[in-house]
């Protein structure tokens, strides 16, 4: 069973809706032995970072996934939020990913980067049987600096890392549950890795 986590984000419907589609049993919560008994943890994200960390910390959800031992996975402001740091709010984050976020810079384009783009580069197990260029969608005005766990990148005027990862811990700056066939393949790479 996958737990989603409910910490004030948006978009739990809809990506426990993409999980329906591909078969997957989940839970929407905040309960901390719902989530440390679950095989998988999603935290998903429509937001604002500082905000976002607050409920995260007031909740105690930071210390339930340091507890937790499964692959989590961080959807938009929910990867952000693994990063050490957000321009966005200037706040510190979970420190998953040894990664800060900054606004993206995308000279003569619109702000927020909105629809779909290409994903290239693509490593790592979230992206089995996905082929390189593979559009996704986004929603985003921040994003994480390249790093060594960028896993893919985007170009939107300038290149942004579209997923991390690092260990057990997993990101995309993309909505997988939005991004067809593409983006379930995604969720079910990830529900496959226990």
């Amino acid at each position: 069973m996958t737990a989603i986590i409910d910490y004030g984000s948006g978009n739990l419907f809809s990506l426990g809706a993409a999980l329906e589609r591909i078969g997957e049993r989940y839970i929407i919560t905040n309960d901390d032995s719902l989530i440390l008994s679950s095989d998988r943890i999603i935290l998903p994200g429509v937001g604002e970072a500082s905000g976002l960390i607050n409920n995260i910390n007031k909740r105690g959800i930071d210390k339930i996934l340091k507890r937790s031992f499964v692959p989590v996975l961080g959807i938009c402001i929910g990867l952000q939020l693994m990063c050490t740091h957000s321009d966005e709010g200037d706040v510190d984050c979970l420190g998953f990913f040894p990664v800060r976020v900054k606004r993206i810079k995308a000279e003569k384009l619109k702000i927020p980067h909105m629809g779909w783009n290409k994903a290239v580069n693509l490593k790592g197990p979230l992206f089995n049987g996905i082929r390189e260029g593979e559009w996704f969608y986004f929603v985003h005005s921040f994003a994480p600096e390249i790093s060594s766990e960028t896993s893919s990148v985007t170009d939107y005027g300038a290149l942004i890392s579209s997923s991390l990862s690092h260990g057990r811990f997993y990101g995309t700056q993309f909505h997988p549950e939005k991004s067809g066939e593409a983006g379930e393949m995604l969720l079910r790479n990830f529900i496959n890795m226990n």
